[in-house]
């Protein structure tokens, strides 16, 4: 039973303790079709990239084919990922991006 503390207040114990919730990295995968500069803008209008980060970016995603974009709570992932293959398709680019459990 919780117990009056002077000063009027009550306090009581849940023990619960609060989850952080899982994350998952934001993965983009090459193409031949989508430009540079369609990708670096992504990156800084979505995902909130300084330019020269975007740039490396897509520099990795380049040459290596695929590149993590970042890593980000569920819903905020995928809210991301949506909007960029949105606006990669009223674009007409085959642009792609996966998001996996980090």
């Amino acid at each position: 039973m919780p117990q009056e503390k002077s000063g009027g207040s009550l306090k009581e114990r849940t023990g619960k303790k609060l989850k952080e919730p899982k994350q998952y990295t934001v993965i983009m995968l090459n193409d031949d079709f989508t430009t540079m500069e369609f990708v670096v803008n992504v990156l800084i209008d979505i995902f909130h990239k300084d330019p020269v980060s975007a740039e490396k970016i897509m520099l990795t995603v380049h040459k290596s084919g695929k590149a993590a974009v970042g890593i980000y709570p569920y819903d905020i992932a995928h809210t991301r990922v949506h909007e960029a293959m949105s606006r990669a398709k009223a674009e007409g680019f085959p642009f792609r991006m996966t998001v996996e459990e980090a």
